[in-house]
């Protein structure tokens, strides 16, 4: 029984449970999706096992220690030891799909050649039965030299056999490169560790064979040692081991390949007995699922009933919070002595604050779906329908799954983009992830579509309302990918990679880590959104209430009210003002102009900021929720200030422009540059600009 603290690694394909495991360990509410690629950073959390605390490290899904992509090299990283910050695993967890044995065996091989003391967790077995396959786990385990443990790990019981597997194991390394590797495969791999990697390198000495495999078969190895002083020695060392293999007529970028899949094939065959497999519930689905007609349809139909029931169901719990901080204003305002402390926390902080978190239903409604989505596996099928469309305008098909991230936030369906090798790639599906509509977005697109939009159905069962939801969300796609489209043409590139991604069996959803989610993310929304909304709030209310005007030294002109005069004449309003000529054609006032510069922090803060200006402006009467004031507002000449063209210039200047400090943050982060958050910032928000101008102008010119 182990008896001291491990570094404990899970390594494994993507898609193989490797998060739920990680999760069931930790007990930490990781983000799991039953698509490939969700994981793109390691992970780490700790578990308690017989008394000793060990760290699980989850490290991104990779199908080899031949990395491509940015989430494949965190993983080789980590295990080769080449981060002096990472500590050495002590032991690693090699996680495999059973139903997919021989292409998850490549991986474990290249693991166990490390010699790091491992355990080899078969997951999915149920899968693999119900596809006609059976695996003997003590013959799999003598001829992999390493402990095999078969496991479902969605079952919560089976979980408990992989604590005391850990708690059981000798910590005794596998024996290495049981795939009998050939002579002159050897004499090439220590020609490179002995000229290069021992002399040269700091690299713990167990991974130097390793590397030294990486180096031999792959062309764009070498970068990784582009800086390196004796980078001239690595290309000599290269050169003359792949001359090796080269005169005795084998190929030095296929030789490792061949001969592990030779082992492996032998093994699988040994360890395996397969039936004839049977159609299953996954099977049955997928072909109207992922039919080339219905695919699609039944996906716009997806959006469109998700969208549709986030504006309906929200409604009756928005009203409540509404009426909730509407009271709540008005007890304070009651309680406290008038003053400007008064006025700050009731025309500050609580409006600010009431203005968004009257939309955390529908936030929380949103999450709740994208986790049904990816729990099920249907975000994975709807990657696979849209990878055909994807591909005829250009863009990669492993572009996909961020894109779809971006529907929740673009931050982390930027980070998702390491998945994508090409650097190009890459970069423009970062460049236009952005467009994807955000949970940021929703509270501006609810507010005006509630306000603005008539509560009337289309061909007599459609709701207007969400149908102009969903529209939003569409538009957004639509703007992707003609973006995209623009940006191949710019970039342009011989070169194209194939898009492969495993479509994984249909689950039920663990609702109990589904409403965690859904909670987890409204609460975030709230801490998160909440200090930034608070801190501008505070300093809008400021700047919104000083200087006091005197009514001594200038009378309040006729039809106006000394609140309307105080804020017009305020900072803010000054510096609203000095906008305007420039927001005006656009259909907006010094106001939303004043909204679109605070939103830069946080978009929902639009929401806030017009809930604190309009409760300062408010000249003591009814007091209304913000809707009620949007749709109430005249300006001068008695006009109201929004109309329905007004509201949907204001939602395709948000659906466009780049209105979110953090996602310019994590591009320059990811692209380790200035220059691409410099560009997508102009680019977008003039997009954003002149599509809005062109609306509103044409809408006015038709009479709107």
């Amino acid at each position: 029984m182990i008896q001291k603290s491990l570094n404990i690694a899970l390594v494994g394909n993507p898609n193989t449970g490797k998060s739920t495991l990680f999760n069931a360990l930790t007990g930490l509410r990781q983000k799991i999706g039953n698509y490939p690629g969700v994981t793109v950073e390691r992970k780490t959390g700790s578990a308690e096992i017989d008394g000793v605390t060990h760290t699980i490290i989850d490290l991104p899904g990779t199908y080899s220690l031949n990395p491509k992509t940015l989430d494949e090299k965190i993983a080789f990283e980590s295990l080769i030891g080449s981060n002096p910050a990472d500590p050495i695993p002590d032991l690693v967890l090699v996680i495999l799909d059973a139903s997919n044995l021989e292409r998850n065996l490549y991986l474990a091989s290249q693991v166990l050649d490390l010699g790091l003391p491992a355990l080899v967790i078969m997951n999915m077995m149920d899968v693999a039965e119900d596809r006609g396959t059976k695996i003997n786990a003590l013959q799999l385990s003598r001829k992999l030299g390493a402990p095999v443990l078969p496991l479902i790990a969605k079952n919560d019981k089976e979980v408990q056999k992989v604590k005391e597997a850990i708690s059981n194991h000798t910590l005794i390394a596998p024996q290495r490169f049981r795939w009998n590797p050939s002579e002159e495969l050897k004499k090439a791999i220590n020609l490179i560790d002995d000229e290069f990697l021992k002399p040269h390198t700091k690299l713990p000495e167990y991974s130097h064979k390793i590397e030294a495999l990486r180096l031999l078969s792959n062309e764009q190895a070498s970068d990784t040692y582009r800086l390196h002083p004796s980078k001239n020695d690595l290309v000599k060392s290269i050169t003359r081991a792949r001359r090796i293999l080269d005169d005795s007529r084998k190929n030095w970028m296929a030789e490792e390949v061949l001969s592990r899949y030779q082992f492996i094939g032998d093994i699988s065959t040994e360890s395996t007995e397969k039936s004839e497999p049977r159609l299953t519930k996954t099977d049955h689905i997928d072909k109207v699922v992922t039919h080339k007609v219905f695919g699609p349809v039944i996906f716009v139909l997806v959006l469109l009933v998700m969208f549709q029931s986030i504006f309906t169901w929200a409604e009756p719990i928005m009203d409540l919070i509404d009426w909730a901080f509407i009271h709540l204003g008005d007890w304070v305002a009651n309680a406290m002595p008038e003053g400007m402390l008064n006025d700050l926390i009731v025309e500050g902080i609580i409006a600010g604050l009431g203005g968004v978190i009257i939309f955390l239903p529908q936030i929380m409604f949103l999450f709740f779906f994208i986790s049904i989505l990816e729990s099920t596996g249907y975000m994975a099928r709807a990657a696979f329908v849209m990878d055909g469309f994807m591909n005829r305008i250009g863009l990669h098909g492993r572009s996909v799954v961020p894109l779809m991230s971006g529907f929740a936030c673009a931050v982390p369906g930027i980070m998702a983009t390491r998945t994508i090798e090409n650097w190009r790639d890459r970069l423009i599906t970062m460049m236009v992830l952005p467009f994807m509509a955000c949970s940021a977005r929703l509270p501006v697109y609810a507010l005006m579509i509630a306000a603005f939009v008539p509560s009337k159905t289309v061909l007599g069962f459609i709701p207007l309302q969400g149908l102009t939801f969903f529209g939003l969300y569409l538009f957004g796609i639509v703007m992707a990918i003609f973006s995209a489209w623009i940006m191949k043409k710019i970039f342009k590139t011989d070169k194209s990679s194939p898009f492969i991604m495993e479509l994984p069996s249909y689950k039920m959803p663990n609702w109990k880590l589904v409403f965690h989610n859904m909670f987890e993310r409204g609460w975030i929304f709230v801490s998160e959104a909440g200090k930034v909304i608070m801190a501008i709030s505070i300093v809008l209310w400021f700047l919104a209430s000083f200087p006091k005007y005197d009514v001594t030294q200038h009378p309040i002109p006729d039809g106006e009210t000394l609140q309307s005069v105080q804020l017009r004449n305020s900072f803010a309003g000054q510096v609203g003002q000095l906008i305007e000529p420039v927001v005006k054609p656009l259909g907006f006032d010094w106001k939303i102009g004043i909204g679109l510069i605070t939103s830069f922090a946080a978009r929902e803060v639009m929401v806030g900021t017009l809930n604190t200006i309009y409760s300062i402006e408010d000249d003591g009467g009814e007091n209304l929720g913000l809707k009620q004031k949007l749709i109430s507002d005249k300006d001068s000449s008695g006009k109201p200030v929004y109309t329905a063209l007004t509201a949907l210039s204001l939602m395709v200047f948000f659906a466009l422009a780049m209105q979110c400090m953090s996602t310019l943050a994590i591009v320059k982060r990811e692209t380790n540059s200035w220059q691409w958050p410099a560009v997508m910032f102009v680019y977008m928000t003039s997009v954003a600009y002149l599509s809005s101008l062109l609306l509103y102008q044409l809408g006015t010119a038709l009479g709107y």
